[in-house]
C-alpha cells in the first residue's frame, strides 16, 4: 500500500507537532506510518493499513461501529499519553469537512511555528509544552505570541526568551481556555 500523508496519525493526529517528531538521533519518530512506526504493532496500523489497506480509521466501513475507534477518541476526549490529544475531534472534523490536503497544509504552518518556538525559545525543558502549544492554539494566537515574543526579547538570554514566551502564551491560553499541560490519566492504587 501507498502511505500518501505518512506525517498525519491513522487516528488524526498531526505527527508534525509530535516531542517524539522533533527529537534528534536514533529515537526520531519519523510519523505514525513510518517503516519504523509500522513495525511497533499499534492497533490502528495493523487493522486500517495492514488489514483493511486504508491510510485513516474515519476510512473504514466500520469506523461508526468500531469499539476500539470509539474507545480511543472517548479516552483521547480527557487524557493524553506522550502526545496531546485535545484536538483528534476537531483534526477528524476537519479532515472530513476541508480535505486531507487542506489539513496539512495547516500542519505544515502549525510546524514551521512550532520550529520557530523550539529554535528560538526552547532552553531545552520546553519542546512538550510548545508542542502542546502548536497543536492546540489557533495558528493567529501561535502567529501573535510569537511576533511579541520576538519584539521583546532582544538582548535577552534562551532562558529569559522562553520565560518571555511562555508568559505570553500562559496568558493567551488563560484568555481561550487552553489547557497546555499532557492531560495524563491517574491510576487509582488497588
Amino acid at each position: 500500500m501507498e502511505i500518501k500523508y505518512p506525517e498525519v496519525g491513522i487516528c488524526g493526529l498531526s505527527c508534525r507537532l509530535c516531542p517524539s517528531y522533533h527529537t534528534e538521533g536514533v529515537s526520531k519518530c519519523g510519523g505514525c506510518k513510518s517503516e519504523s512506526r509500522m513495525r511497533a504493532g499499534c492497533p490502528f496500523i495493523t487493522c486500517a493499513i495492514k488489514k483493511k489497506n486504508i491510510e485513516f480509521c474515519w476510512q473504514c466501513d466500520e469506523s461508526d461501529t468500531c469499539e476500539k475507534w470509539r474507545a480511543h477518541r472517548k479516552f483521547s476526549q480527557e487524557y493524553d499519553t506522550f502526545v496531546c490529544y485535545q484536538n483528534l475531534e476537531d483534526n477528524i472534523a476537519s479532515i472530513k469537512r476541508h480535505g486531507i490536503d487542506s489539513f496539512e497544509d495547516s500542519q505544515l504552518i502549525r510546524e514551521n511555528l512550532l520550529k520557530v518556538m523550539l529554535s528560538n525559545f526552547n532552553e531545552g525543558r520546553s519542546k512538550t509544552y510548545y508542542c502542546i502549544s502548536a497543536t492546540i492554539f489557533e495558528i493567529k494566537d501561535l502567529r501573535a505570541a510569537l511576533a511579541q515574543a520576538g519584539k521583546d526579547s532582544d538582548g535577552l538570554t534562551i532562558q529569559e526568551r522562553s520565560k518571555k514566551l511562555h508568559t505570553i502564551m500562559d496568558k493567551i491560553a488563560e484568555d481561550q481556555h487552553y489547557y497546555l499541560s499532557l492531560r495524563k490519566q491517574i491510576k487509582k492504587a488497588g
